[in-house]
């Protein structure tokens, strides 16, 4: 099999970095998180589960716009929603009727849903719920376990905290997921300030011990708002996502991603009573109503139900982790590898041992997946048009990439292998 190239997508990262930030609008698709000279940068096509980058190679896409789709890419019945609605415009000097349409859409869905406002990113989401926290209980401190975003009120308490004000980072305090008593110790020593609980309900780790019914009982006690950052988990999980799944119900949720299937489109959801305030807080955006996106929400909405994709996704995802686990088992692996996570949203993880070093292992991993024609960094964002036959391939990649592994390792040459800088994280989050 002839070596990738991507002479193209070098070239283009070259003249995009004279213009643009790290040649990208997003860290997460940024040359800091592909191996340079082994990786594509840019993607100009893709249709149901596969890409295709400047340089014309094909690949079957595990990463999908960052779990954005999640029916594929071109689904036909959200293209058709799209434009038939662009032929009537997308953006007008009054509010369109879509906006209640999908808002009634989600309101049926989504169990904590009573009122929904829209945004555009996740972020504008997460950032809202604060904000709206805050206003409702007359309280400053958030505590949060995940990840939420880019605004200073969360990524202040990271490491890329970098031109954020001390006087906000000192507002946000980091918990441990499935670990109650780090919460405890929050409300311990912020008491009666701590206005909300943020948190992802799933990332790659399983509640334990009633984990999340525990936060939800902890934070109510504290007089606090619970707020489900369900961006990706929403309509990916289940219908009703994480909440429904789980069946713990937030005061308020932040949904994004999934909700329209790679249109930019975002919502906070949650008790009316809550929600109402956003009628005093400034939540407001030009593009909050933009109707294509609107319509491709809609359209999405309407499928999931339909067609029972959450049903789906777990199907497939059952397969992947089970398959997963068996070849890490067969290859002895399992000081280096792990799977985690839900069906829907499984994860291949990369462990520090003492005889590899885990960035080197993720880095190769990666190199020789997209060699073999796939996209994927651990997370295996699936979507409803991943085939049993592109599931298959995949794992059949894995059986020849963990028996590589396992001889690098024995051999000690899996360094020599590399053909490209180690990558290194971009920040730790989890």
């Amino acid at each position: 099999m002839s070596k990738r190239q991507f002479s193209s997508s070098e070239n283009y990262l070259k003249k995009a970095k004279r213009l643009i930030p790290l040649g990208a609008q997003t860290f997460s698709k940024s040359y800091t998180q592909f191996p340079y000279g082994k990786a594509p940068y840019f993607i100009e096509r893709g249709l149901g589960a596969r890409v295709w980058d400047i340089d014309g190679n094909e690949y079957i896409d595990f990463i999908n716009a960052l779990s954005a789709i999640t029916l594929g890419y071109q689904d036909p019945d959200v293209d058709q929603a799209v434009m038939a609605q662009m032929k009537k415009g997308t953006i007008f000097s009054l509010s369109h009727p879509l906006e209640y349409e999908v808002a009634e859409r989600i309101v049926d869905m989504v169990p904590s849903a009573e009122m929904v406002r829209f945004g555009k990113n996740g972020s504008d989401a997460t950032a809202g719920a604060i904000r709206l926290a805050r206003a409702f209980t007359g309280r400053e401190h958030v505590a949060v376990c995940g990840y939420h975003g880019w605004q200073d009120w969360y990524i202040g308490s990271t490491s890329r905290s970098l031109g954020v004000p001390e006087a906000i980072q000192a507002l946000t305090h980091k918990f441990t997921y499935n670990n109650i008593t780090s919460l405890e110790a929050l409300f311990a020593q912020f008491p009666r300030e701590i206005a909300a609980v943020i948190m992802e309900p799933m990332n790659t780790e399983l509640p334990k011990d009633n984990f999340l019914e525990k936060v939800k009982q902890l934070a109510h006690k504290h007089g606090a708002i619970l707020i489900f950052d369900e961006v990706i988990t929403g309509f990916r999980l289940a219908d009703g996502g994480a909440q429904e799944f789980f069946n713990v119900t937030p005061d308020l949720t932040t949904l994004g991603k999934g909700l329209a299937n790679g249109y930019p489109l975002s919502a906070i959801v949650g008790r009316k009573e809550i929600m109402k305030l956003l009628e005093e807080i400034f939540f407001s955006f030009t593009f909050g109503g933009e109707t294509l996106s609107l319509a491709a929400s809609k359209a999405v909405l309407e499928k999931i139900k339909r067609c029972h994709v959450t049903q789906a996704l777990y199907d497939k995802g059952i397969k992947l982790i089970h398959s997963l686990n068996e070849l890490i088992i067969e290859f002895e692996l399992g000081e280096h590898l792990s799977v985690s996570g839900h069906p829907a949203w499984p994860f291949l993880n990369f462990k520090p041992s003492s005889t590899c070093d885990q960035w080197l292992l993720k880095t190769y991993y990666i190199q020789e997946l997209i060699q073999s024609g796939f996209l994927c960094l651990g997370a295996h964002n699936l979507s409803y048009s991943h085939s049993e036959e592109d599931i298959a391939s995949l794992l059949a990649t894995y059986k020849r990439l963990f028996s590589n592994i396992k001889d690098h390792l024995r051999q000690g040459t899996l360094e020599s292998a590399l053909e490209c800088d180690v990558l290194k994280p971009l920040f730790s989050v989890r």
